[in-house]
């Protein structure tokens, strides 16, 4: 019985210490991509990949914010003089049910989108199964579409 006890005890400290290790590591806060049209780019974010907009404080008509997980946001802020030229690797990746169901999204707004190795209308299957295509936002930022569900 006492062994028990005490396994109980060191499980439930264990349990504990580690609860308490994952509540003061980082965590993704936010994302911010400085646009050059705040309209533009908020109706892209919010009317076609379908981000939830949500309050900012600072309500001065620069910047827009979105919910994209549990705890993570994205900022758009206004005033880039230019768009937008890095490497598609450098890139903010959204996850879908469907990127088929995407695709058809995508071509009845005239976007185009490319696989991995820069085909157009093409995607790429990962080795681990998951579906993904890339397409830039007005800005010219890179976005990843994928079917990933974890």
């Amino acid at each position: 019985m006492k062994k028990l006890l005490l396994l109980c005890l060191l499980v439930s400290a264990a349990t504990a210490v580690s609860a308490q290790q994952k509540k003061t590591r980082p965590y993704l806060n936010h994302l911010a991509l400085y646009v050059q049209d705040l309209e533009k780019a908020t109706v892209f974010y919010r009317d076609f990949l379908g981000l939830d907009t949500i309050p900012e404080p600072f309500h001065d008509g620069k910047h827009t914010w979105f919910s994209v997980g549990p705890a993570s946001h994205l900022h758009l802020i206004a005033g880039a003089k230019a768009p937008y030229t890095g490497d598609r690797n450098s890139h903010i990746c959204f996850s879908v049910p469907s990127v088929e169901e995407f695709i058809t999204r995508l071509k009845k707004a005239g976007m185009t989108y490319i696989n991995w190795a820069g085909e157009k209308e093409k995607i790429t299957v990962r080795v681990d199964g998951v579906k993904q295509i890339y397409l830039q936002d007005p800005d010219g930022y890179w976005i990843e579409v994928n079917d990933a569900t974890k």
